[in-house]
């Protein structure tokens, strides 16, 4: 009976042990357990947003844009008189831009750096402004800040974009576009007739090319920006 006893102790020990392993671990378990868990949410988190802005834009600087657009429309209803003057500085709203056949609708500012571009389209304050002879030229996001200029690549020749300054209206017709490296400045340099260009980054999610759009000026009327 004495040896039958020793015997299931003997064999019940390493149930124990085991038992008792797994009850000081467990804690350690549930730690990874959770760290795990969040970085599954991350992850998922993640990929999500990766989507949304491969089929959209960015969601965050697309509110930023929009608000700044409230506020370029707000500033041309009474443009400060260097704008009427067209003799704006950087970060003044000097007009609106419209393409109707890739529904683009947006005010547009002086400016290419990143600060400005996050506003809107910018233009070149290297080149004329829309309406004055000599080749004026535009920049804009295609794929965050509202992505304004994300489907310049589907413009076809003869396609109209407009260009609303606060003193007169100015209608552009597409001639042609075409992809350079994005230290190209060429693009920008004067011609025999007045034209308008506008520029994004290409590929879309790259800044390695530039897509241009070249446009040539077709007529003129009176301006449909509203002012007090």
């Amino acid at each position: 009976m004495v040896f039958g006893g020793a015997t299931s102790l003997t064999a019940d020990a390493p149930t124990l042990h085991r038992t008792v392993a797994r009850t000081r671990v467990s804690p350690f378990r549930a730690v990874l357990r959770f760290v795990a868990s969040v970085m599954m949410v991350s992850g998922v988190l993640l990929i999500a947003d990766a989507a949304v802005t491969l089929l959209w834009q960015e969601p965050l600087s697309g509110v930023i844009a929009k608000r700044q657009q409230v506020k370029l429309k707000e500033a041309l209803r009474d443009p400060p008189r260097r704008v009427i003057l067209r003799q704006p500085l950087p970060g003044d709203a000097i007009g609106r831009i419209e393409v109707p056949s890739i529904d683009v609708s947006d005010y547009v500012v002086e400016g290419t750096d990143l600060g400005n571009l996050r506003k809107g389209p910018g233009h070149y304050p290297s080149t004329p402004l829309p309406g004055e002879h000599g080749t004026s030229a535009i920049a804009g996001h295609r794929t965050t800040y509202g992505a304004p200029f994300r489907n310049i690549d589907q413009l076809k020749s003869g396609q109209r974009i407009v260009v609303d300054m606060p003193q007169r209206r100015y209608v552009y017709r597409v001639e042609r576009s075409e992809v350079v490296d994005d230290s190209d400045l060429s693009v920008l340099d004067r011609v025999d007739h007045d034209r308008l260009v506008l520029t994004a980054c290409h590929p879309l999610y790259s800044a390695a090319q530039r897509i241009v759009v070249f446009a040539r000026l077709a007529a003129e009327g009176r301006s449909r920006v509203t002012r007090s």
